[in-house]
C-alpha cells in the first residue's frame, strides 16, 4: 500500500476525509486496530510525556475484550473512532455483511468517525456512511509501521518525507506495528513538534 494514496481516490469518494486544511501547520495522529493491552498504554505513554492527543480507530472486538484498555483511551482525553468490528474488507464480503458488521461497532464504539478498515471503501457506501457518521477519515500518510520488512527508519523517513499542513498520519497500536513504532513514534514527534507542527484530533 502507497505512503501516500492516489490524488483520484479522493475525487472517487467525495465526502471522505484525507487531509485537513493546509493554511495551518500542524498534523491528525491516528492510529487503527487497538486498543491491546500489549501495545495501547505504551502509546499512550508516549503521547502523553508529549502532552499529545491522537484519535484511535478502535475495532470493537478488541473493545469487547479489553474494556479497560479502551477506557483508558476515553481518560486520557483521546479521541475515538469506529473501525468496524472485525476488521471486516469491503472487498471481499457482502454489502449487507460490510454493513451489519459496522452497526455491531456502533454498540461498543461511541462517536461519530468511521475509518473504513484497509481503507476499503466503494464509492456507493459513502452516502450510506455518511448517514451514520460525521465523518469518514481516510489519510495522506500512511506510516506502514505494521510491515515487518521495514526498519524504525523506514517508517520514520515515510512519515517525515510526506507530512505537510493539514496532514492525517496513519500508525497502529498492533502487535505487528509495535516493533517499528516503539522507536519511530517518539522519533516523529519530537521531529515534528520541533518543526513548529501543532497536533490536533479530528
Amino acid at each position: 500500500m502507497e505512503i501516500q494514496p492516489p490524488l483520484m481516490l479522493r475525487w472517487l469518494f467525495p465526502g471522505t476525509l484525507w487531509r485537513g486544511e493546509a493554511r495551518r501547520k500542524y498534523v491528525h495522529l491516528t492510529f487503527d486496530d487497538g486498543p491491546i493491552p500489549e501495545v495501547t498504554p505504551a502509546v499512550l505513554d508516549i503521547l502523553n510525556n508529549y502532552g499529545l492527543k491522537a484519535t484511535f480507530f478502535c475495532v470493537a472486538d478488541n473493545v469487547r475484550k479489553y474494556p479497560e484498555v479502551f477506557d483508558m483511551l476515553k481518560q486520557n482525553g483521546m479521541g475515538i473512532g469506529n473501525h468496524s468490528y472485525s476488521h471486516i474488507k469491503a472487498f471481499s464480503n457482502r454489502k449487507s455483511d460490510y454493513f451489519a458488521d459496522v452497526q455491531k461497532a456502533r454498540e461498543l464504539i461511541p462517536g461519530d468517525l468511521f475509518r473504513p478498515p484497509y481503507g476499503q471503501l466503494f464509492p456507493w457506501y459513502v452516502k450510506r456512511l455518511r448517514r451514520e457518521f460525521r465523518k469518514i477519515i481516510m489519510w495522506d500518510v500512511l506510516s506502514r509501521d505494521y510491515c515487518a520488512d521495514l526498519t524504525d527508519e523506514d517508517v520514520f523517513n515515510n512519515v517525515l518525507n510526506f507530512v505537510r499542513p493539514g496532514s492525517i498520519i496513519v500508525f497502529h497500536d498492533s502487535l505487528k506495528a509495535w516493533p517499528r513504532l516503539e522507536t519511530a513514534l517518539p522519533r516523529v514527534l519530537k521531529h515534528l513538534s520541533d518543526e513548529g507542527y501543532s497536533f490536533e484530533l479530528l
